[in-house]
């Protein structure tokens, strides 16, 4: 070696060692950021990221916690560690050395923390719930000055039905008490999660990382501020995760950790959406293929969960949330989109953590046969289990909307009925989630032909039936779509939520008569089922509509509830006669509506296109 060269040489050490002395790390990036003591499993993989770090050797020492094996991969810019936690491990502070031949070069902080009390046992939603989803960038701009965020692809504009309005974090933690007061005891948020994409990304749903709050909604202890503030009155938090894909500006894109991190990961591959291909025993590997593992839209580019180090960064990043925000319930996108065996993984991982937990898999299509498939307990005749306890009822949704459309007295109703009869399919049709509309779909108002006496027949069936109730944001002041199905529209902006709007749901000002109307009734709905415990644990029988009228009864020991849902634009008499399986020994009905009492014996006669919500004594 010459000596010039060997002059380099050494400049070049003594400039790499100075910068590792004076802390200027190669390491970026560190997943999970933190994690806690304590937890069931006592496992943890760090995700490690940084310039050309696969050759570092990492050590740990803090009582407890030891290394158990450390993972290359292809991409030299990764390590993978797994950890153990004991349950001698202590929380606080520790340190990751990390070390190349024989020398630390990098020293990165981490911190195990204590786990709140009863995080184990936390409870989530249940029947005596009632949740209101909301689309956060649409419902309250509180920090106008959280809109515009330098360096974030896209900007705000309030005047595009598909840009970004401004609805924020802040803006959900100041209405809490307007969605308490209405009744609502969990808040189902559409997600908040960075969401860095050049356009339509006020929904959410391509995630640009896991981890971190968009600016644009405001921070990561923000949201941790809104979950504390709702569980303060009474609310549960439910936060919309998507393990399916992610966006396609995801730090990942540019570099992923290995070939096979993403599914047709040389190129946008379209899912075929052909869901029926998951239980179809005739299916070729083709279209089996071309469901689970082509992308959602060209956007979304679709995680491979078959990967095991993919895996087990979704699973833990869903604890994390979990146990970060103390969360009250997950609700799963495109539940069947990702590999149907990391789905029983991931729920029976959750569940496992969490026993008393609930999540909510999203399984849009209007057969039970198909979305019962998927849900605990479910005996499938090809053998696959799960541990998701509850489902969105997407097939009883589409079965009101229809069966309230109906224009022949005959058989309206009827196939809301029949639906409901199809629970037989079911593990248990009492922890799925009902709802008249969400933010895929047109507003009930409109999918009604806004008809108010239709949207009140089913907004009470949907507090009344089995199951837990979903309301969108604004649904309670009819909201709608006239003419257009655009999810722009269809999201339009909560009145009251900007300044300056002309009409607002918090106050009532500039709201019409039928708007404040409905607003009062559903109101009352759903504050008197904060109460009615028969309507949460009691059992269900309902009669074949006839005439236009569906009777439905909710019953638990001397407890019980009738629901009457009276389709026919007058008034109808109606003979109790048939009912005295239920009626016997039952003298009086009030309605919780109007506070009217009803004589339960002989008939009684029903109001025009209305329910009763009737406590029978």
């Amino acid at each position: 070696m010459n000596k010039f060269k060997y002059l380099l040489l050494l400049s070049c050490w003594l400039l790499g060692s100075l910068s590792f002395a004076h802390g200027q790390n190669k390491i970026s990036r560190i997943e999970p950021p933190n994690w806690w003591v304590g937890m069931k499993n006592p496992a943890l993989q760090l995700l490690v990221y940084g310039d050309n770090i696969s050759g570092l050797q990492p050590s740990i020492s803090h009582p407890g916690i030891r290394i158990e094996r450390v993972i290359q991969v292809e991409n030299p810019n990764y390590l993978f560690i797994n950890l153990l936690i004991g349950e001698d491990a202590q929380a606080g502070k520790l340190e990751i050395a990390f070390s190349k031949d024989g020398r630390i070069v990098e020293r990165q902080p981490y911190e195990l923390l204590a786990r709140e009390p009863g995080a184990a046992n936390r409870q989530g939603f249940t029947n005596a719930d009632a949740m209101y989803l909301i689309t956060p960038d649409r419902f309250v701009n509180a920090m106008p000055e959280n809109d515009f965020v330098e360096g974030m692809r896209e900007k705000p504009s309030r005047q595009n039905p598909g840009g970004r309005h401004g609805g924020d974090i802040r803006g959900m933690i100041n209405s809490l008490g307007y969605i308490a007061d209405m009744g609502f005891t969990a808040i189902w948020l559409n997600p908040v999660l960075e969401n860095d994409m050049p356009a339509y990304s006020y929904h959410g749903y391509a995630t640009t990382d896991f981890y971190k709050v968009d600016p644009r909604f405001g921070s990561n202890e923000e949201y941790k501020e809104l979950a504390e503030a709702a569980r303060a009155r009474g609310v549960k938090l439910i936060m919309d995760m998507i393990v399916n894909h992610c966006g396609s500006e995801h730090w990942w894109m540019k570099d992923p950790p290995t070939h096979d991190w993403f599914n047709f990961q040389d190129g946008f591959v379209p899912t075929n959406h052909r869901k029926p291909v998951i239980q179809d025993p005739y299916v070729s590997q083709y279209d089996y293929t071309h469901f689970a593992d082509g992308w959602f839209v060209e956007t979304m580019p679709d995680l491979n969960q078959r990967n095991e180090l993919m895996g087990a960064y979704l699973i833990q990043n869903s604890v994390w949330w979990i146990e970060y925000l103390g969360l009250g319930g997950i609700r799963m996108d495109t539940y069947p989109y990702p590999d149907k065996d990391f789905m029983a993984d991931w729920t029976c991982a959750v569940m496992s953590e969490y026993p008393n937990f609930n999540i909510v898999g999203e399984e849009w299509i209007g057969n039970p046969d198909y979305v019962s498939f998927w849900q605990r307990g479910k005996q499938n005749p090809n053998g696959y289990t799960s541990c998701l306890p509850s489902l969105m009822d997407f097939p009883l949704q589409e079965a009101m909307r229809d069966g309230l459309r109906e224009n022949k007295q005959g058989r309206a109703m009827v196939l809301l009925y029949e639906m409901l009869a199809r629970d037989f399919l079911y593990a248990d049709p009492y922890n799925l989630v009902v709802f008249p509309d969400n933010h895929d779909m047109s507003r009930f108002y409109s999918q009604v032909n806004e008809d108010f006496g239709l949207f009140k027949l089913g907004l009470a069936y949907v507090f009344t039936t089995r199951g837990i109730p979903q309301v969108y944001y604004g649904t309670e002041v009819l909201m709608s779509n006239p003419g257009t199905e655009d999810h722009g529209v269809i999201r339009s902006d909560f009145p009251g939520g900007w300044a300056g709007d002309k009409a607002s749901a918090f106050t009532g000002q500039g709201l019409t008569d039928k708007q404040k109307e409905a607003q009062a009734f559903v109101r009352k709905l759903a504050n008197w089922r904060k109460t009615a415990t028969v309507i949460h644990s009691g059992k269900l029988m309902h009669y074949v509509p006839e005439n236009g009228v569906y009777v439905l009864f909710r019953y638990e020991g001397m407890s019980k509830a009738m629901l009457v849902l009276n389709w026919n634009k007058e008034e109808t008499r109606l003979e109790l006669a048939r009912f005295s399986q239920m009626l016997d020994g039952v003298s009086t009905g009030k309605d919780v509506l109007s506070g009217k009492a009803f004589d339960m014996k002989g008939a009684i006669t029903l109001p025009a296109r209305a329910p009763l919500v009737l406590e029978l004594e």
